[in-house]
């Protein structure tokens, strides 16, 4: 398992156009075989502040991602409301309940 955990910070005012993109993005990402899990959070400090949570099969899986149409779209949106990068942590699961459903193939 793969784990990327994003930062995204946006103007204010744009929290609604964020949320938009990433209603696009979350939808077409819970499609793909590749991804077994997709959060969107919000920073309870900062309303213009998200957290996403995703985890993926493998970095392939994640890569293959990156080109998928709802990516796209969803990036394309966001570059005119981000307030800097986004960043980007990665992470390989110990222990985690995804992992007990997918071995028990739920």
């Amino acid at each position: 398992m793969f784990i990327q955990m994003v930062t995204i910070s946006v103007k204010p005012g744009h929290a609604h156009t964020f949320l938009e993109a990433f209603r696009i993005n979350y939808e077409g990402t819970r499609r793909e075989p590749g991804n077994l899990r997709f959060d969107v959070l919000r920073d309870p400090d900062d309303d213009h502040k998200f957290l996403i949570y995703e985890v993926f099969t493998s970095a392939a899986a994640l890569e293959e991602h990156r080109h998928t149409p709802h990516y796209r779209k969803c990036v394309s949106m966001l570059e005119p409301i981000q307030i800097g990068p986004r960043s980007k942590t990665f992470y390989h699961a110990e222990m985690a309940d995804f992992l007990t459903d997918a071995v028990a193939g739920n």
